[in-house]
């Protein structure tokens, strides 16, 4: 049984089978948020009990039809992405790795984190192709605001894959945004437990790319970067920004924090926000050590949409990244979901 049978089967147990729920293109709506959730998106996961796995949407799909959400979103479909936009982050040799993996009987795509499974290059292709889908619906002012949550890929380098991540969506959309739409100034906000070195190496060196990362302290936690004098190098030293939260941190801590992110976009004021709202710091996540509730998301949320109503004519694009508790992603992510639909 294929991934995206298994997830439609699973979706209804849960009962929401994916025909009873609302989808509607972007460009028929008035509201100004669009949610990415659709079976291409669910096939993204690993088998055989591995953390991420295709459970993870349903499980946040459950709990936003709970709270009533779902209804006042714009349902978007998924695409694949092209090689050329692939192109835009990746090197062509390692697409060329990944397109072939399956075929060759490669097992892993690195060195133990990240399998390969049926279907994997189409997979990934998909959660990118979903984030520049809702690139292309912003910019076309149909929407001002998405939340696409399988993806936000953070750990996939130029070159390789890394932590559960196969292609890097959110260093494709930043690409993209400068090659295609002139945007150069662009703010990523990363609240998941984990570092977003994929991300923030790939663009250490570029002052353009405003980064603000909260995470698990990188002594104690994969993949042991994000160190506090982590700022940039070069011309881009200062445009980064990383805070260390030693384990069993929670709300508190974060929003003591949080100022310093603030402080930091007010100054360098970008056009546009990624923000990736890894769900894997609530209190309970087998894989970290932070205490943190979605009263954090709420609150990252919140205020990040203030600070793009200031400076980026409210654009934000949010991403699920991590989480592996299935009770407390579905929070995390519906804690966004929320603010997003209030400020819209």
């Amino acid at each position: 049984m294929d991934a995206k049978r298994r997830t439609t089967l699973l979706l209804a147990a849960l009962g929401i089978p994916f025909a009873m729920l609302p989808i509607s293109r972007a460009n028929e709506g008035t509201q100004t948020v669009n949610l990415y959730a659709d079976e291409g998106l669910a096939s993204y996961g690993f088998p055989d009990g591995h953390p991420l796995g295709i459970d993870r949407q349903a499980a946040f799909l459950a709990e936003a039809e709970a709270q009533g959400l779902l209804s006042r979103t714009v349902r978007s479909n998924s695409r694949s992405a092209t090689r050329e936009e692939l192109e835009l982050f990746h090197t062509t040799d390692y697409i060329d790795y990944v397109f072939k993996a399956e075929d060759r009987g490669i097992r892993l795509l690195d060195e133990g984190d990240t399998p390969v499974f049926p279907g994997v290059y189409e997979a990934s292709a998909h959660v990118v192709g979903a984030a520049l889908d809702g690139l292309t619906q912003i910019m076309e002012g149909n929407c001002v605001q998405t939340l696409q949550p399988i993806g936000g890929l953070h750990h996939a380098a130029r070159g390789g894959a890394a932590g559960f991540c196969v292609f890097n969506d959110l260093g494709i959309v930043i690409e993209a945004l400068r090659h295609a739409y002139g945007i150069t100034r662009v703010g990523y906000v990363d609240i998941d437990v984990h570092h977003g070195d994929g991300v923030f190496y790939a663009f250490e060196n570029d002052p353009e790319l405003i980064f603000a990362d909260v995470h698990q302290h990188s002594k104690t936690l994969y993949p042991g970067t994000g160190r506090t004098d982590e700022v940039g190098r070069g011309s881009a030293r200062g445009t980064k920004l990383n805070i260390e939260l030693l384990p069993g941190s929670g709300d508190h801590e974060f929003a003591e924090v949080w100022s310093q992110v603030e402080g930091h976009f007010e100054k360098h004021r970008p056009e546009f926000y990624i923000f990736q709202c890894g769900a894997d710091g609530l209190e309970g996540d087998a894989l970290a050590s932070l205490q943190y509730s979605e009263k954090t998301h709420a609150l990252a949320t919140r205020r990040l949409i203030a600070l793009a109503n200031s400076h980026a004519k409210g654009r934000i694009m949010a991403f699920g990244g991590g989480g592996y508790n299935r009770t407390n992603l579905a929070r995390a992510w519906n804690a966004v979901l929320k603010e997003l639909l209030i400020s819209g």
